[in-house]
């Protein structure tokens, strides 16, 4: 047990060490202090305020519109779509690192931008860099792991069968159960595991998809490339197009405020202080979910079973037809509409600049731009439609398809990948702030019956 704590111990203060010289951990530093008291301003302001109020068919319906979560990094607005710190997706490719003659933003730069607001400088940027690639190596213990799942699991379950076999290594449960970390420690040790888990997840999902779907046959890390660069070439694509899809993809997902699934599951879970690979895995698993991470294969499955049955070059009217056709049938069409947003997804747009640069003569990616022209207009015939634009889903597995994968299910471990960005930021802010476990209210009919029916004394 003695032996135990010594190395445990001589593990954090080496990794202290270390990122103490990370230029991120520095600016951190500087800044955790400085928002601690701007967020005790805004509860001594505005603490008492309301900001919305509730109905039954709120609490009911999956609490649309409820706003009733503290989530710093990003906001989702019905127009404008999502922001990151504040800016919007044009702005994040405008002003992001790429890498060399690419159009693509750099996640390295975003998650910089997540944790501190401020875009990094190029010296901030390659120190992320850097550290990444230092933190990202996989002990043969890791790689025999992932190599011993049953080929017949699903690629999710596996990425979130490993992030709990890393928790081994996790310093703030380690520190934790030893009793050697204070509150105010407490972001320390999950930017550590968080850093350690960003590092490692590209080489984790690779290594699953090469497992499962190409006989284990492992590539080995090209440490020269950039970390969305060098997941696509452990994948097994090479091609600077397929790096750079990869790159804008990784970015563009990494965040949605914190109300969606995987973002909400990671954040009620870390707020247990569960450390980052126990809350991410939980994040994983409700990804997974198909009312969430599924929707990009729909899109793609609908499209290609319209390319089927109505052949080449299909004629606007027979795709007005198809669409009045599945909605008669009471399904909805995969990829148009979203739970909060009212316009055309800004992330749809940024994959479909991408096509438009570099994609020619593909019939499926033509007929998504179609559909992007014809579909909304038929939805806007039909009066329970509230948005009838395309999101994220109508384009991105159709990227991916073309540049040849045709795993589906490995799809969501992509989206994965891209999220723990936004969902490893939060977690670090989240133990800054000293925000406390997450226990909402819960009712029940009666309780309804009680409070608002005509007989106020049912039993």
């Amino acid at each position: 047990m003695h032996s135990k704590q010594i190395s445990v111990a001589q593990l954090f203060y080496r990794s202290l060490y270390n990122s103490s010289h990370g230029l991120l951990k520095q600016r951190m530093r500087e800044l955790v202090p400085v928002k601690q008291a701007l967020l005790r301003d805004v509860r001594k302001r505005y603490g008492s305020k309301e900001i919305c109020k509730v109905t039954v068919d709120q609490a009911i319906g999956g609490m649309r519109n409820v706003f009733a979560l503290f989530y710093d990094a990003s906001l989702l607005d019905a127009k404008t779509g999502i922001t990151m710190r504040d800016y919007n997706i044009p702005e994040l490719q405008e002003y992001l690192q790429k890498a060399e003659n690419g159009h693509e933003p750099l996640p390295e730069a975003l998650f910089w931008l997540l944790c501190t607001g401020d875009f990094p400088s190029e010296q901030e940027f390659a120190d992320v860099q850097q550290e990444w690639k230092q933190r990202g190596q996989l002990d043969s213990q890791t790689q025999n792991f992932i190599l011993s799942l049953p080929k017949s699991a699903h690629p999710m379950t596996m990425l979130s069968q490993t992030l709990l076999y890393l928790q081994k290594d996790s310093l703030f449960q380690q520190a934790y159960d030893q009793g050697k970390v204070s509150k105010p420690q407490y972001w320390e040790y999950f930017y550590e595991d968080a850093m350690d888990l960003l590092a490692k997840i590209p080489r984790v999902a690779a290594l699953i998809y090469r497992h499962k779907y190409k006989n284990g046959e492992i590539i080995s890390a090209n440490e020269s490339l950039d970390w969305a660069g060098n997941y696509a070439h452990m994948l097994g694509y090479n091609k600077f197009e397929v790096r750079e899809c990869l790159r804008g993809y990784l970015s563009i997902h990494a965040d949605h405020e914190g109300g969606n699934v995987s973002a909400h599951t990671t954040h009620l879970v870390g707020s247990a202080l569960a450390d980052p690979y126990l809350s991410y895995s939980a994040g994983v698993n409700g990804l997974a979910g198909p009312l969430h991470g599924l929707a990009n294969q729909e899109v793609l499955k609908w499209l290609l079973e319209m390319r089927e049955e109505l052949g080449e070059n299909i004629s606007n009217e027979k795709i007005q037809d198809y669409v009045l056709t599945t909605i008669r049938e009471g399904k909805v069409i995969p990829g148009y509409g979203h739970a909060v947003l009212r316009y055309t997804d800004p992330r749809f747009i940024h994959q479909k600049d991408f096509a438009a640069r570099h994609i020619k003569d593909d019939p499926l990616v033509d007929l998504v731009r179609q559909c992007y022209h014809v579909i909304p207009p038929v939805l806007k015939t039909i009066g329970k439609i509230q948005n009838p634009w395309p999101n994220v889903d109508a384009h991105s597995g159709v990227l991916l398809y073309h540049y040849g994968m045709r795993e589906f299910q490995y799809y969501t471990v992509v989206f994965a990948v891209s999220r723990a960005l936004g969902c490893m930021a939060n977690l670090i802010w989240s133990r800054a702030f000293g925000l406390p476990i997450e226990r909402p209210g819960s009712i029940t009919m009666r309780w309804i019956e009680e409070k608002f029916g005509e007989n106020q004394n049912l039993k």
